[in-house]
């Protein structure tokens, strides 16, 4: 199977460059704002567990949008911060149009689901995030034949493929629906966008002088039928 290549004026470019710089600083600015509103939690002994999601309770409701927001402890939020940082910096560089549809996505979606069919339980945390991109990230990398997207798959497995573990209900404290939720978002996504954010493909001398013999004989042909009848 043939593997594409970017095109180096394109991965080489200024704003290749600055769109990487820009996920960089926006992946990490948020999960330094998790960890300022944990410490501020944390500082102020706030409960955390208000915000968090409760299945099929009408004040729940609110823990879709600030359940991604709390975590229990610092280690909880310290297991969430490193591959947040990581995948949520490639996906926004590799798949900056997709992005503005995946994000809200793996944000809001494994916590409508887990409202409508968790179990009673509190779930809190960005793990649904991480669990989102990681999905995402991994399938377009088995979809697409870009060399960046196979070689960010293949990151995202060897990195976090004990994630999986997560998928399972093993653990009664570990919100397994919400990994679940977002895994299989983030799994349809990379499917229905596949078509998105495709650079530009390197091109060789050959495929150049090719295309030139075939324009060629191509006219050639076309003035040969026009010929005959003006004759």
């Amino acid at each position: 199977m043939h593997f594409d290549v970017p095109d180096p004026g394109f991965t080489g470019s200024a704003r290749s460059k600055a769109l990487l710089t820009l996920a960089v600083r926006l992946s990490l600015g948020f999960v330094v704002l998790l960890w300022l509103i944990h410490v501020m939690n944390w500082g102020l002994n706030l409960d955390p567990w208000p915000f968090g999601l409760r299945p099929r309770e009408w004040s729940g409701l609110v823990g879709i949008v600030t359940a991604p927001l709390v975590h229990s402890d610092f280690a909880h939020l310290f297991s969430n911060s490193v591959p947040l940082a990581t995948v949520g910096a490639v996906m926004l560089f590799l798949y900056p149009q997709s992005s503005l549809r995946v994000l809200p996505a793996v944000y809001l979606g494994p916590g409508l689901l887990v409202w409508l069919f968790g179990r009673s339980a509190v779930h809190l945390g960005a793990s649904g995030l991480v669990y989102g991109l990681v999905s995402y990230v991994f399938f377009a990398g088995l979809l697409r034949r870009d060399r960046r997207a196979i070689a960010a798959s293949l990151l995202a497995a060897f990195m976090y493929g004990s994630l999986t573990l997560g998928l399972l209900p093993i653990q009664h404290s570990v919100s397994w629906e919400t990994h679940l939720s977002a895994a299989l978002i983030g799994a349809w996504l990379a499917l229905a966008l596949r078509r998105l954010d495709i650079p530009p493909r390197k091109r060789y001398v050959w495929e150049d002088e090719t295309e030139e013999e075939e324009g060629g004989e191509s006219t050639v042909a076309e003035s040969d039928g026009r010929a005959g009848p003006e004759a």
